[in-house]
């Protein structure tokens, strides 16, 4: 098999990477509870968590692994998963599960147990983010959030998602020092109530830039330290330069390409050690950032093209050497990824409005295409004004079929920042973070908080409120479904349902938000994202420019083709009663044939570019965004929409009855915007109108899956129908798409033979992931997803 790299050290460290195993970190634990036991009630709170991230920077193991030219790991090495018991702390029960699975486990050992066992649940079981949630929530929050209506996010893992400003391009941890000092200079404790509360946040922010300045330090001494005992005068050199660039950056602004990468990467581990973003912290804009320092440095005859993409190839590694931290609880169990869900955008426009592809944008794709990681995940944006070369070149990439990049709509993207009140410059900078989420790059905390289960929001409401699964009354009573005498009644019924669960989930969520604020800041976080300083406010708290907090909805292909199906059968056509449909769905379509055929072959369905289904699915769309978006939010910002699932929509349909669009129980309900399994039979151009009826830009963002079979886009006609594909979806203004390029029959073989397509990967959702880690349940449904060609 081919080795992938463009040479032997990025060969060797990428083969690191790749195969060593995820282990539990606990290091960071045992720091982070030393430090709370030494400081806790001493010092405010904000000042408490500096403490902690700066004595964890001071005192955690680090290393140079050996070839390697951008140094940092979050732990003790490649594949090293931190633990964060001040979020959630880690039964003993969790620890063996993630020991013992057979998939995505982390080893555990004895000492980690003795240690968790002895220091770290005594400390936190009582102490945690999770144990706060959950006392804080009353039984209708709790009930839902345990029979699928929806989820939530930071009850595990702290808000992330997240892209830091380009400043830190531009100063040092030094300068940012100065500005916090000069902020604190100006506080007014005779007219303004914060003062205090903003010197503590400022103070604390101050003691991060120390903490991240320590690490730097450390590793330049390091460096020094293994260049002196080196024999190989080329790697001396090497670790010289290395421990020269650690001495600039993260203290200083960095001067040359390699301090630009060095310098975003103590970024990157600063961030997602001081908590858990679990959904991504990653560099926005790469490109834009570093083609600066690129081209002056190989005008300056310090760098060429090779030694430009060698050192993004390191980037990708180090990535890649950062597993996501493992959950707790059931949803440990349920936990089916190691992707940390860092997402590059690459192309788009500048933020003076022109075309955004550059030298670094081409090293970037070449860099993507050679490593073939799960991690950094790569978009492109297309704007009108990219060049069809760099499209066409992203688009030879995607039909490799391994899901990467995924392509993203910058006009829409900077449409619907603006919709949300951005700037016209701060919407230039902004992009797709986590999945496929729209944020101002540096100016914005977007929060996501959980998914909203749309489809069993219907079943509940078929069924007088009653819950079938968990058997508990959680909806309102509105009627049984043979009650309502028209289809009107009914869909009046569901938006009430869905208001009543958008309620529960939003107080639940505001109450989340101010436990972070008060118990959980981030300084450093707040240090590199615009206006936090200025403020003197935390990110978790309202300090940055804007705050908005998503709620995401899923299964819009479900619940379209269900409710079509009972207007269209039930109430239209008279095919079969409404007893009927409900006797059906009871018995999970047995001794249904004819129902089951006529809900699946001859109803109406979204993504067929067919009115009668489409309308419905704009009506349920707008109702979901008319509930949710400009609710305010505890962080002087607002509420929104996307519509992504992750994984979600397996466990929705897990926690489900049969639904009326002929969708059998316990199967996964659709993902993202896309039509349900096998329901679009008209082709890619059918779908890309389907789903362009939805307005994709009173959102945060959606999600749309294609699938292709490799003959499908082969040659130069099948690329350039990939890429027309992508312009005309963007032409209707759809946010993303992405692609699977596999045939079936490669599925079926790597489900049965996974040890034979160990680097088989495939595109989920918003990420990639190797086939032969994903659940059954998840397996089967990317198999079924509709594999679509051009006839």
């Amino acid at each position: 098999m081919k080795k992938r790299g463009m040479n032997e050290r990025i060969q060797k460290l990428r083969e690191q990477s790749v195969e060593t195993p995820a282990h539990i970190y606990i290091e960071r634990a045992k720091l982070i509870t030393e430090a709370y036991k030494k400081y806790e009630g001493e010092v405010s709170i904000p000042e408490l968590r500096a403490l902690a991230f700066k004595h964890f920077m001071e005192n955690k193991s680090i290393c140079i692994n050996e070839g390697e030219l951008i140094v940092g790991e979050k732990g003790d090495g490649p594949q090293a998963a931190p633990t964060f018991p001040e979020l959630c702390c880690h039964t003993l029960d969790d620890m063996h599960v993630m020991n013992d699975r057979d998939l995505i486990s982390f080893k555990v050992t004895e000492e980690d147990l003795k240690i968790q066992a002895e220091e770290i649940i005594p400390y936190w079981e009582k102490r945690s983010i999770r144990n706060k949630i959950i006392n804080s929530m009353g039984k209708e929050w709790k009930e839902c959030y345990e029979s699928g209506i929806f989820t939530e996010f930071m009850e595990q893992r702290g808000p992330g998602h997240t892209v830091g400003s380009e400043n830190i391009y531009k100063y040092g941890f030094l300068d940012y020092k100065k500005k916090i000092q000069k902020t604190i200079e100006k506080l007014d404790f005779l007219n303004d109530k914060e003062a205090l509360d903003k010197k503590q946040e400022l103070n604390a922010m101050s003691i991060c830039c120390d903490a991240i300045i320590a690490l730097g330090k450390r590793y330049a001494e390091l460096a020094h330290k293994l260049a002196k005992a080196e024999e190989n005068p080329v790697r001396k050199e090497e670790l010289l330069q290395i421990a020269k660039n650690c001495e600039v950056v993260p203290a200083h602004k960095p001067k040359t390409y390699w301090q630009a990468i060095q310098m975003y990467w103590f970024v990157h581990i600063g961030v997602t050690t001081e908590l858990n973003p679990w959904d991504a912290f990653s560099p926005g804009r790469l490109d834009q950032h570093l083609n600066g320092f690129y081209v002056k440095d190989c005008e300056d005859g310090v760098l060429n093209e090779e030694r430009g993409l060698e050192l993004l190839e390191n980037l990708w590694v180090k990535f890649n050497n950062q597993p996501a931290p493992p959950k707790v609880g059931i949803t440990l169990k349920e936990s089916s990824t190691y992707t940390d869900f860092a997402n590059i955008n690459t192309g788009g426009i500048t933020p003076d409005g022109q075309d955004g592809v550059n030298d670094v944008s081409y090293l970037i794709l070449k860099c993507m295409d050679e490593m073939k990681l799960l991690q950094p995940s790569s978009n492109v944006q297309i704007s009108r004004k990219t060049p069809i070369k760099f499209l066409k070149e992203a688009c030879a990439i995607s039909r490799k079929g391994w899901g990467q990049p995924a392509f993203y709509n910058t006009e829409a993207i900077v449409q619907e920042l603006l919709n949300a009140g951005k700037t016209l410059a701060d919407a230039r900078r902004g992009g797709a973070s986590g999945c496929v989420e729209t944020g101002a790059f540096g100016n914005e905390a977007y929060i996501l908080t959980g998914y909203f289960n749309l489809p069993k929001i219907l079943e509940l409401t078929l069924n007088n409120g009653y819950d079938r699964i968990s058997e508990k009354q959680l909806g309102l009573k509105l009627g049984h479904a043979e009650d309502f005498k028209s289809y009107e009644e009914l869909f009046e019924a569901y938006k009430k349902q869905i208001k009543y669960f958008m309620d529960i989930k939003i107080e639940g969520s505001n109450i989340i938000e101010t436990i972070y604020a008060k118990y959980m800041p981030v300084p450093f976080l707040s240090v590199i994202t615009n206006d936090c300083i200025s403020r003197g406010k935390d990110y978790n708290a309202g300090g940055a420019r804007y705050n908005t907090t998503y709620v995401q909805g899923v299964g819009i292909g479900t619940i379209t083709d269900s409710l079509a199906a009972i207007k269209y059968n039930v109430y239209d056509e008279k095919n079969f009663t409404m007893q009927e449909l409900m006797n059906a769905l009871d018995s999970n379509f047995e001794g249904s044939a004819r129902i089951l055929n006529l809900v699946k072959n001859k109803t109406p369905k979204y993504g067929n570019d067919n009115d009668y289904a489409d309308d419905i699915m704009k009506s349920v769309f707008e109702y979901y965004n008319s509930v949710v978006t400009d609710r305010p939010n505890m962080k002087g910002g607002r509420y929104a929409i996307n519509m992504l699932p992750t994984t979600c929509h397996v466990y929705f349909g897990e926690v489900m009855m049969a639904s009326a669009n002929g969708r059998l129980a316990h199967k996964p309900v659709s993902e993202g915007i896309s039509p349900e399994k096998g329901a679009d039979i008209y082709g890619p151009t059918a779908v890309l109108k389907s789903a362009a009826k939805m307005d994709h830009l009173k959102t945060g963002g959606t999600l749309l899956n294609q699938k292709f079979l490799p003959n499908v886009v082969k040659g130069e006609e099948g690329l350039n129908h990939m890429a027309d594909v992508v312009k005309t979806y963007f032409n209707m203004d759809g946010h993303h798409i992405q692609f699977n390029v596999i045939d079936k029959e490669t599925l079926l073989k790597a489900q049965q033979n996974p040890d034979e397509y160990k680097d088989l990967i495939v595109r989920v959702a918003g990420y990639s992931d190797h086939f032969r880690n994903l659940s059954k349940a998840l397996q089967d449904e990317i198999i079924d997803r509709t594999e679509q060609n051009f006839n």
